[in-house]
């Protein structure tokens, strides 16, 4: 299974202390995974092997795009506290600096859509793993995935790709290049999408507010007549950074 997984390196964050219970404020002391397992288990899906509280792995510049999970319950009535909820799983593999293999785990996701407290951040997955000890002090984890089914997606690198594109077009067509991609002023997204299919693809994934973001970047730096009547400029100062390093650890 290793061999076939694409390896992320995350860091152990911070969770609300919800899903094992450790928080002091949570509504449910027992936490809501030993809650919600044997209702888990009687649609088949055994969590037993894993510690009753989840991960929450940090990655940067991230979003997760997940599809055909391995396991899914739709609309479980497990509290009654808010409406029913849906979850995924998927099955991982978590591995760190000296450890001799690695241990399965499984990304616990409930969908945001249904789930109605204690959101995640779009760069967090919560992870079911067994117990570890000492695992607060691991600095860098890795998280094996299948890359087909759980695509991470990095918007500023996407962002500085398309923007390092578009760079030599506008200079040399300035204004004209952006005629097909805009409307009185407003981004036609499926022009663009049409565009990138053909001169970078994998920029697809980027939201088209963010793609938004990108041409007027490219029209402030690169067009002659820019927003203060400039001269093109560097990319230095294209506002659309590179990764960025984040900080402590932690248990769900």
């Amino acid at each position: 299974m290793a061999e076939a997984l694409l390896w992320h390196a995350c860091r152990l964050r911070e969770g609300h202390g919800v899903a094992s219970g450790r928080s002091s404020a949570s509504p449910y002391p027992a936490g809501t995974i030993a809650l919600q397992s044997p209702l888990f288990a009687a649609r088949g899906i055994d969590l037993s092997p894993y510690y009753p509280g989840t991960l929450n792995l940090g990655f940067d510049d991230t979003r997760w795009q997940l599809s055909r999970p391995d396991a899914r319950v739709e609309q479980l009535h497990w509290t009654d506290r808010h409406p029913p909820e849906t979850f995924s799983f998927w099955s991982v593999a978590l591995r760190w600096q000296g450890q001799a293999e690695p241990l399965a785990g499984l990304i616990y996701w409930p969908h945001p859509e249904t789930k109605r407290a204690h959101h995640q951040d779009p760069d967090r997955l919560e992870v079911l793993a067994p117990w570890i000890s000492g695992i607060a002090s691991a600095q860098v984890l890795e998280l094996g995935v299948d890359p087909g089914r759980c695509r991470r997606i990095r918007p500023r690198r996407l962002q500085a790709q398309l923007l390092e594109a578009c760079k030599f077009r506008v200079l040399a067509s300035q204004e004209a290049f952006f005629a097909d991609f805009e409307r009185g002023g407003q981004l036609v997204p499926a022009s663009l999408r049409h565009w990138l299919q053909g001169v970078l693809p994998q920029a697809l994934a980027l939201s088209d507010a963010e793609l938004a973001v990108v041409l007027a970047r490219a029209r402030d730096l690169y067009c002659e007549s820019g927003p203060n009547g400039a001269a093109p400029n560097g990319a230095a100062r294209n506002g659309i950074d590179g990764d960025k390093t984040e900080g402590s650890a932690g248990l769900n």
